[in-house]
Parts: structure tokens; C-alpha cells; sequence
């Protein structure tokens, strides 16, 4: 029902924050708040830099920032991408917030939450995502309908995702900016940075704050590199997989040096709280350098989730150089900017995070006493304690049945469950209240809705059927899978709607029986290369479809496919409210081959 109500909400939410917000004057000596530059890499663990005792990667610039940064050495994400993100821009925990996976569904960030860009331009901040959402595609899921001023990026979840342009390869890609596909030249993380030193440079005379939001794909897979000299590493024990995992770290760190030299020549370095970071634990470099932890991405042991953090701000004359040792965690972020920004909230967000504002002026101070969680559970019914880490200062209760010493025992080898039945009764009395607070209505299913004058038109794709197993990837479509899901819409206005069903997407320009030709090729670490081979795999696999039939609400009906078809459309008459959107595609025999995995609706006007 949540969506229903969309645009009542946002309205409310609106004159909530210009009346909370908006009026309140900044208690800082300069009238004039604090930049704030977030940058979130993608699969990069703790272990993956050169600062934290990696030898076979260089990132001098993330190591200069290391030196001139607070850092926190006990900080937590979640073991995921989605869930992560969800955190950071809520306060809460993503559970709570509606986001348990990466797909299915379950990455739309539930609509009526407030996010962080809401509340930074409600203050009057110049808001922007430059790189990778993964909290929801079409309206009211999208960065521009979550506080976004500004936004370029490709799929939703990352390059190659059934919502991203269909021969994405991170060189000279296409790029949704601000709803709308455009191309760009270049190397991804490099048009990312481009675009936000492009803003940045705009700001430099303006009375209004920015907040940057930095999330580059990189260096998550695929591995794809403009150039093979870009993957040169002289260590032999770097397989040329990890040596082209490593490249996409270093072409990151380098883009931060630019960054910085461009806020430091344009004078706004001193006034910008500048904050790293990383979504979820190691990856590819795990087997080589793992900083001593057990675990890696997808894990709720220590190297699943504990991700570098560096936050520098000169003229925050906070204790640069100093290690925070307390546990912290994204969910903390939120409210400890609105403290540095000082933006006072009369009705305070339901955070479960907390600040740690003093702790960045004296990262002795030990912080109170309180238990964690992290958890992954990428599954259609959550289930307590499944996949799951209770964290209590040194202590991780990691499934409810094994406990450690993170002080004695970095690497969770022994089990000291038995030895401490009160430790594990806190964090089990803890979990119960957890529990209780993020379950409710945590598998609904995200609503999208048409119709909207915000969103022209609503493209839906397969990584959003709500099922264990989904097609969520432009390789796995190709694959030919035999999965059907469904899609929840809701209708914003009666009248006739234009339904496009295609096998694939628009750009491919393939018939619906037939697989598409690629022209364009890449570097990558596959030896074979092509993005035919690197994204889309060995299996292009054409379906014998005969027949498509849709499903909207009470409307069906059929019609065949001719050899030629890229598509076939159905106009829909519909009611506002809710509805279910369906469609199959059958053989001559009118068996089921599969889902239709991409589906365009707009107004017929």
C-alpha cells in the first residue's frame, strides 16, 4: 500500500524537512557548512590496500589519505552490496529498511524512508550520485526520486545488470543521467570522477554546500580494462585475474588524487569532510592478502564486513593521523554528519546507528556499550539468526553457535561459545529486540509506479521477479533460463498504457527468436576477451518463441511472434491502483519456454 500514497508522502516529507531543517541556522563559525565527498568502493576489502599491509598493490593516494585521515579499524558493512548502501543512506539497519539482497526485489530501499541526500538538500545542500545506486530502478526507487540533484550511472546493480545498457563494458559505455540514457567516452570510473570534479568545479562560487555521493562500480567484476598495460603487475604469485582486480583499485586511487588536487587548487580541499570507505569485505584479493581476517564477501565472519574507513576534514580540527578502535559501523554515518553539519532535526530519524562525532577529536574515548548485527540472508523468508554476526565490542556471535575474541583471536579459529554463557546471552537478548525492529514487512515486494509525469517510462526487467533463483544479469537472459516471475505496479492515472514485451532489450535490437551480434570488444582478464564472451558468456541461446501472452490486473491476451519480431505491444485500458504485470513466452506447441525479460510501459496519449 505504500506506494499509494507515494506522492502524499513525499509532499509531507517535503514541508517536514523545510520546517525541520531548512529554517535552522548553522551553529559552525563559518555561516557556511561543510562539503561532504562520500566514497564507497565496490568489493574492495579491508586487505586490499597498500596502507593496511598489502604488498602486491600500490595506492599511494589512499595511503597519503590513510595518513591525513581519522581511521576506524573496527568498522563494519554489511557482507553485500545492496544491504550496505541501504545503511549508509538511512541510518538503519538494511534489514529494517526493506533491502536483504542485490536483486529479486529485495534492493529497492522501502520509499517512504528518508534517506541522506533528502535531508542534505532539504538544508540546502547541492546533492549528487555519480556511479552506482543499487537501491531500486524506476520511479519512485531512483536517486533523482530520493534527493539526487544530479546523477550518472549505469544498471542499477552494476555493469552488465539487466537494467544497464545491453553492451555496457566500462569503456565508452551508455549511462542513465538523471533518468535519461546518454554515452560518454572514456573508462567508467574515470567518467564518474569526471563528473564529479565537473560539479565540484561549478560550486566553487556558489553559497550553497555540496554533498557528493561516490560509489564506483570498481573494482567489482567484470574486470575490464581500456588497456592491457593498465593489469601489468610484477609479482608472480598475482594471477592475471587478481592482477586486473588490483588495476581497478589503482585506477580508483589515482582518480582520488585528482579529486584532492582539484579541492585543494580550487580552495575548497580545507572545507570538505572527505570520507573512504568499502561496501563489503575482500573479493579476488582475499587468497592473497586478507590482513589477517577469516572470511571474505557474502560471510558474516570478520572479512565479510569489516571494511576500511578514513574520514579527513582540515578544518574540522578533528585528530587526523589517530585510529579510532571502537566498534563502528555504517549504520553510524548519518547521524554523525548531521552533527558536523550541525543540521538539527526537531523530530530526530528513527536511527539505529549512532554518532561518533567526539571520538573523531578524541578516538580514545571509548564508546558506550551496544551490540550490532550483520547479516545476509538472501532469501524470499528471513529466518533469525541465519547467516547472521552479533557484534559486542570484541566479541562476534556468528550463527548463534559459535563465539570468539576478535583481541585474541583476529583470525575466529576458536570457538569459545561454552566458555561465556553470559556474552552470549547479551547478544542473544539483544537480537530478540533486533529482531523486532527490522521484521516487520520486510519481504514486501517494491512497487513501481506508472503513469507518473516523473517517469515517463517504467522499464522493467527480470532481476526484479521476486524469486529464489532470477535472471538479474544480460549474460544469464542470454542464457535462455526458464524462470517466470511477476511484477507489482501501481497505476497512477486511468487511461490506456502501452505494454512492450521483448526477449531483449530495445538496444540489442534482436528478434525475439533470435540472439544479438556484438561488434564491440574489450580487454579483460579472460584470455579470450570480447564482451560477447567476458559479459554475455558462451550460451547466446535463442528460444523458439512462438506465441507471448501478458497478464496486467484481469487483462490477458496472446499474440504471435514472426520470425522478425524484436517485440510485440499490447494496449492496456487500466484503473488507478494496484496491479500484477505477467509475461510468458510459449513455443508452437503453446508450452511455457520462459518470462519475458524485458517489458517497457508508457501512457498511450
Amino acid at each position: 500500500m505504500e506506494s499509494l500514497c507515494y506522492d502524499t508522502y513525499k509532499s509531507l516529507l517535503a514541508i517536514l524537512l523545510s520546517l525541520t531543517i531548512g529554517s535552522c541556522s548553522s551553529k559552525l563559525p563559518d555561516p557556511k557548512r561543510p562539503n561532504v565527498i562520500i566514497i564507497l568502493t565496490d568489493d574492495q576489502g579491508y586487505g586490499d590496500l597498500s596502507c593496511h599491509g598489502n604488498e602486491y598493490i600500490q595506492t599511494p593516494q589512499l595511503d597519503k589519505l590513510y595518513n591525513e585521515s581519522v581511521r576506524f579499524t573496527d568498522f563494519h558493512v554489511d557482507p553485500t552490496c545492496a544491504p550496505t548502501r541501504a545503511a549508509l543512506m538511512t541510518g538503519k539497519y538494511s534489514h529494517g529498511a526493506g533491502v536483504w539482497h542485490t536483486i529479486a526485489g529485495g534492493n529497492h530501499l522501502r520509499a517512504k524512508e528518508m534517506t541522506m541526500a533528502d535531508v542534505f538538500k532539504s538544508s540546502g545542500y547541492q546533492t549528487a550520485l555519480f556511479g552506482k545506486w543499487h537501491l531500486g530502478s524506476n520511479y519512485p526507487y531512483r536517486p533523482m526520486d530520493r534527493g539526487f540533484d544530479e546523477w550518472i550511472g549505469q544498471g542499477d546493480g552494476g555493469t552488465g545488470t539487466t537494467d544497464d545498457w545491453f553492451d555496457n563494458d566500462r569503456v565508452n559505455d551508455h549511462y542513465w543521467h538523471n533518468g535519461e540514457r546518454v554515452q560518454i567516452d572514456g573508462f567508467a570510473p574515470d567518467v564518474f570522477y569526471n563528473a564529479a570534479i565537473d560539479f565540484i568545479k561549478k560550486k566553487k562560487n556558489t553559497d550553497a554546500p555540496f554533498f557528493v555521493y561516490l560509489p564506483t562500480y570498481l573494482p567489482h567484476a567484470p574486470h575490464t580494462l581500456p588497456d592491457t598495460l593498465l593489469a601489468d603487475n610484477s609479482s608472480p604469485d598475482v594471477s592475471t585475474h587478481v592482477s586486473y582486480f588490483y588495476s581497478g583499485i589503482e585506477r580508483i586511487d589515482a582518480n582520488i588524487g585528482r579529486l584532492r588536487e582539484m579541492l585543494e587548487e580550487t580552495g575548497q580541499a580545507d572545507d570538505t569532510i572527505l570520507i573512504f570507505m568499502s561496501d563489503n569485505g575482500g573479493t579476488a584479493g582475499v587468497p592473497l592478502f586478507n590482513a589477517g581476517m577469516r572470511g571474505h564477501k557474502g560471510q558474516v565472519y570478520e572479512g565479510g564486513h569489516r571494511v576500511p574507513f578514513f574520514l579527513h576534514w582540515p578544518n574540522g580540527q578533528i585528530r587526523h593521523g589517530s585510529d579510532v578502535k571502537d566498534l563502528t559501523a555504517h549504520i553510524d554515518l548519518f547521524p554523525t554528519l548531521l552533527d558536523l553539519c550541525q543540521i538539527d532535526l526537531e523530530k530526530q530519524p528513527s536511527f539505529d546507528g549512532r554518532s561518533f562525532k567526539e571520538q573523531l577529536f578524541i578516538p580514545e574515548k571509548p564508546l558506550s556499550d551496544r551490540t550490532v548485527f550483520v547479516e545476509t540472508q538472501r532469501t524470499i523468508t528471513s529466518k533469525k539468526w541465519v547467516n547472521t554476526v552479533g557484534m559486542n565490542g570484541k566479541w562476534r556471535l556468528v550463527n548463534n553457535q559459535e563465539l570468539y575474541d576478535i583481541s585474541k583471536d583476529p583470525a575466529q579459529t576458536n570457538n569459545t561459545i561454552a566458555d561465556h554463557p553470559e556474552i552470549v546471552k547479551t547478544i542473544q537478548d539483544d537480537h530478540v529486540n533486533y529482531w523486532k525492529n527490522v521484521s516487520p514487512g520486510d519481504r514486501d515486494k517494491p512497487v513501481y509506479i506508472v503513469g507518473h509525469e516523473a517517469d515517463p517510462e517504467t522499464y522493467l526487467t527480470s532481476s526484479d521477479w521476486h524469486l529464489s533463483k532470477t535472471p538479474w544479469t544480460h549474460a544469464q537472459v542470454a542464457s535462455g533460463p526458464s524462470n517466470i516471475g511477476t511484477w507489482e505496479i501501481n497505476v497512477s492515472r486511468k487511461g490506456i498504457y502501452r505494454f512492450e514485451v521483448r526477449r531483449w532489450p530495445k538496444e540489442a535490437n534482436a528478434p525475439i527468436s533470435g540472439i544479438p551480434r556484438f561488434h564491440k570488444t574489450i580487454d579483460a582478464w579472460d584470455k579470450n576477451g570480447g564482451i560477447d564472451k567476458l559479459i554475455y558468456g558462451d550460451q547466446m541461446k535463442p528460444l523458439p518463441v512462438k506465441t507471448i501472452q501478458l497478464e496486467v490486473g484481469g487483462y490477458t491476451e496472446a499474440k504471435a511472434v514472426d520470425s522478425k519480431d524484436t517485440s510485440l505491444t499490447f494496449d492496456v485500458e487500466l484503473i488507478k491502483g494496484r496491479a500484477t504485470v505477467k509475461a510468458i513466452m510459449l513455443d508452437n506447441e503453446n508450452q511455457v519456454l520462459a518470462g519475458a525479460y524485458y517489458l517497457y510501459i508508457t501512457p498511450y496519449l
